[in-house]
């Protein structure tokens, strides 16, 4: 009825498959793998309770007010510091915009940007939501596949060499949707391939806290080049992500740039919840907590392991994360994951298949599975399910 109205790019942009089905996991007799969602036992919702109280009477009529685009500057500042600790990095506020969670964050990169057409290399697989986001901006996309390490380098070097991209898009820590992790080896090589192109690096870091060895060290690719990084980072996976805060990390004069595409957006992020997640990071042990996370996250991920190959056996192919929450299966070629899906669904369990995931046609036969908002029991029965339904085939 009104399909002369819309505009060429939300016709062009694919709806997201993952918000398709929310409705279906509402009900409480399906397992769900297929949200990447934290698990609810890690919100620290005692300790939320007392800042609430606490900036309610420290910070009154402010948390109710306007404020700055770019963020209130103490908590910029507060990431500004865990980025020079953690990484090393010269930074300082005026480097960091807070965002209405990271899914924002990519939408303003996409405003910045992206002209129609222009190049923007990526994972092959990768995170939905930045191809949907990144269709409506008309990109082109250059997928490079990914393999255990990290990218093809072969691939990389074609792929630069061939397209030009203006933006390069890279989830190096337990990336989504596969839960891999890029090698040292392949981290350096990866900048090696683009540090003299004319192309930005986006590294999306949402999972990066989300380490299950305690020695995990990784350095960013390029590890503190700001001019040539963009680092989005996010509050969702570590404290909560109804209170939607991210942040963007780049270069000042890209901030200011940013800054421009944010007031269009929302003028800026909810001051309330900015100064909620810094009262809470100032008075609380924050690393004793995301501890606790990793601990949890890593026997479930265990556990899916553990289920998967007891009753799959050698019929599929699966990653093994070293953190985050995705664990990614392969099929046979000859399996359609989203037949698996539909049978699924009807013994009571689901999961996201792959193809959402890439841009290219004819990969039908990938998964993928989240385990971070199941506990062990769901883990092993949803599994048992999922293999019943999978003989099916």
């Amino acid at each position: 009825m009104f399909e002369n109205y819309y505009s060429e790019q939300i016709k062009s942009t694919p709806s997201s498959f993952i918000r398709s089905i929310f409705g279906l996991l509402k009900n409480p007799e399906i397992i769900s793998f297929a949200g990447g969602m934290p698990n609810p036992i890690s919100f620290p919702q005692e300790e939320l309770k007392e800042s609430m109280a606490r900036i309610t009477e420290k910070y009154q009529d402010k948390l109710y007010q306007y404020s700055t685009t770019l963020g209130i500057d103490s908590l910029r500042q507060y990431i500004a510091e865990q980025y020079a600790t953690r990484y090393g990095m010269n930074v300082t506020e005026k480097n960091v915009v807070i965002t209405t969670g990271s899914q924002q964050a990519v939408d303003i990169l996409g405003k910045t940007f992206i002209n129609k057409n222009d190049s923007v290399l990526i994972e092959k697989p990768t995170f939905l939501g930045f191809l949907q986001i990144f269709y409506y901006y008309g990109a082109n996309f250059v997928p490079v596949t990914l393999k255990d390490y990290g990218l093809d380098i072969d691939e990389l070097k074609a792929s630069v060499k061939n397209h030009k991209p203006k933006l390069a898009y890279l989830i190096p820590n337990f990336q989504n949707p596969t839960g891999i992790t890029y090698s040292k080896e392949n981290r350096k090589v990866v900048f090696d391939v683009l540090k003299d192109e004319d192309t930005i690096i986006v590294q999306d870091d949402a999972y990066g806290q989300l380490y299950f060895d305690k020695k995990y060290k990784m350095p960013y690719i390029g590890e503190t080049d700001i001019n040539k990084n963009i680092y989005l980072g996010s509050f969702s996976k570590i404290v909560s992500p109804g209170l939607r805060l991210g942040y963007i990390v780049a270069n000042e004069e890209i901030v200011k740039k940013i800054e421009v595409a944010k007031q269009m957006a929302d003028a800026h992020s909810s001051v309330l919840n900015q100064y909620l997640i810094l009262d809470y990071m100032q008075n609380n042990d924050t690393e004793a907590h995301i501890e606790k996370i990793r601990a949890l996250y890593k026997n479930q991920a265990a556990a899916m392991i553990e289920a998967i190959k007891k009753n799959f056996g050698d019929k599929v192919s699966y990653t093994e994360p070293k953190g985050g929450m995705f664990t990614w299966v392969t099929l046979p070629k000859d399996k359609d994951a989203l037949e698996l899906f539909e049978k699924a669904v009807e013994k009571k369990v689901a999961f996201i298949p792959g193809k959402p995931f890439y841009t290219t046609e004819g990969i039908n036969n990938t998964l993928r599975l989240n385990y971070s908002n199941a506990n062990k029991e769901n883990i092993e029965l949803g599994i048992e399910r999922l293999a019943e339904a999978y003989k099916e085939l």
